[in-house]
C-alpha cells in the first residue's frame, strides 16, 4: 500500500507538470467549478422528507414486531407465527431503507452492526441462549443478534412448525424477545437524537468539508451502496471475490424466500435517496440529483446524472430476472447473480468516481474487496 502511494503521488505530481506546461487546466478541475448550491436547503429536505420519516417508519414497524412477539410468547400457534414472521418481514425492509444513514447517533451506536451483521453466527447464538449472561453490546456478538439471528430463530430452528414452536416455548424464546425489544430500544435512540436536537445540528453543519454533513452522508451512501448493497447482497454470495459461490451468505438465508425482496428494497431506497423521493406523499426532495444538474448546467459539462438515472434502470431489471430465493439462485444459475453484480458495479463506478469528483467530495473509507 505504501508503494502504490508513492507511485500514486509521482503519477499525480507529473499531471500536475504536464498541465502547468501546457499553460491550461483540467476541465474537470473542481477548483474551477462554480458551485453556489444551497446545501442547507438540501440537507433541510434530507432530514425532513427522507431520513425522519424513514426512521419514523422504521420505529413503528419495530413497535408492531414486538406486539406480535409478545402476543406469540403467550399463545404459540400457526397463527400467531404467521403473523410474527409478517411483522419481522415488514420491519426488515423498513431496515433497508434507513440502513444506508450511518450518521448521528446511528453511527455513534454502531446501529448497522447490532442490526444486520450476516451471515448470522448459529453456534454462538445457540451458546448465547443457553447462557445465564449474555452481553450484546460486545462485538464479539455482532453476528449473534439483529434480523439475521431472528431470521435464524424464527425459520432456522426447525423445518417443522410445530417442532420450532416448541423450542421457542424455552430459552430459545426469551432470547428472542431480548432480540427484539433490542432492535426497538435501539431504533428509538437513533429517531429520538434526530428530534432532539441532532436535526439542527445536521442542518446547520452545511460546509463543504470531510466533517460537513453532506460530505459525510454522501459517504455513508457510497459505501453503504458499494459494501451493504452491491458486495453482501450480491457479490459475496456470488463469489464474485473468492471466485467460489458461497449461497449460504445471502442475506435471510432461513427463511430464503425474502431475499430478493430485501435486495430490491435495499436497491429502491438508494436510487429514491439519490433522487429526492420523498416519504409520505410529500414533494420531493431537493436531491444528489438536483445538485448534479446544477453543477453540470452552471459549468456547461455533460450531465453525470443522466447517466446514473439511465443505470437504475438497467440494475432494476437486471434485479427482476433473480429468482426470490437468491440460495437457490446461486446454486442453479449463478450467471444472473454475477449479471445483477455487473449492473450495480457500473453505477459505483459513476456514483464514485463522477458524482464525487463533481461535488468535490473526497471519499472518506478504503476499498479492500479487491474489486
Amino acid at each position: 500500500m505504501k508503494i502504490f502511494t508513492k507511485i500514486l503521488s509521482v503519477v499525480t505530481l507529473l499531471g500536475a507538470i504536464l498541465i502547468l506546461s501546457q499553460g491550461c487546466k483540467d476541465p474537470m478541475q473542481t477548483d474551477q467549478i462554480d458551485d453556489q448550491f444551497d446545501r442547507s436547503e438540501m440537507l433541510t429536505d434530507w432530514a425532513d422528507k427522507i431520513i425522519i420519516p424513514s426512521y419514523t417508519d422504521y420505529v413503528q414497524s419495530l413497535e408492531l414486531l414486538v406486539e406480535a412477539n409478545t402476543i406469540f410468547s403467550t399463545t404459540k400457534n400457526s397463527s400467531t407465527l404467521s403473523t410474527l414472521r409478517e411483522y419481522y418481514l415488514n420491519a426488515y425492509k423498513a431496515w433497508q431503507v434507513v440502513s444506508m444513514f450511518e450518521i448521528g447517533k446511528a453511527e455513534e451506536v454502531q446501529i448497522r452492526n447490532f442490526t444486520n451483521i450476516y451471515p448470522t453466527d448459529v453456534d454462538a447464538i445457540l451458546e448465547n441462549i443457553s447462557s445465564e449472561e449474555v452481553n450484546l453490546e460486545l462485538p464479539s456478538n455482532y453476528d449473534t443478534q439483529g434480523f439475521p439471528a431472528i431470521d435464524y430463530l424464527l425459520f432456522g430452528l426447525s423445518s417443522d412448525d410445530v417442532d420450532l414452536m416448541t423450542q421457542l416455548d424455552g430459552e430459545a424464546g426469551a432470547y428472542l424477545t431480548v432480540l427484539v425489544d433490542r432492535l426497538y430500544t435501539l431504533s428509538q435512540v437513533v429517531l429520538s437524537d434526530w428530534n432532539d436536537g441532532y436535526r439542527e445540528t445536521f442542518i446547520d453543519n452545511d460546509g463543504s468539508s470531510a466533517t460537513a454533513s453532506v460530505d459525510k452522508v454522501v459517504n455513508d451512501y457510497l459505501f453503504y451502496y458499494e459494501k451493504f448493497l452491491r458486495a453482501s447482497k450480491i457479490g459475496l454470495p456470488a463469489g464474485v471475490f473468492t471466485g467460489s459461490e458461497l449461497p449460504r451468505l445471502v442475506e435471510a438465508p432461513y427463511s430464503r424466500i425474502y431475499s430478493k425482496e430485501l435486495l430490491m428494497h435495499g436497491f429502491q431506497a438508494s436510487r429514491d435517496f439519490f433522487n429526492g423521493t420523498a416519504s409520505h406523499g410529500q414533494s420531493d426532495a431537493v436531491s444528489l440529483s438536483h445538485y448534479l444538474d446544477y453543477i453540470f448546467e452552471s459549468n456547461a459539462m455533460p450531465n453525470v446524472s443522466s447517466s446514473i438515472h439511465t443505470q437504475w434502470d438497467v440494475i432494476e431489471t437486471a434485479i427482476s430476472l433473480l429468482q426470490d430465493d437468491l440460495y437457490s439462485q446461486v446454486e442453479e444459475d449463478n450467471s444472473v447473480m454475477l449479471a445483477a453484480y455487473d449492473e450495480l458495479q457500473k453505477n459505483v463506478i459513476a456514483l464514485k468516481v463522477d458524482m464525487m469528483q463533481a461535488l468535490n467530495i473526497q471519499v472518506d473509507y478504503v476499498d479492500a474487496d479487491g474489486d
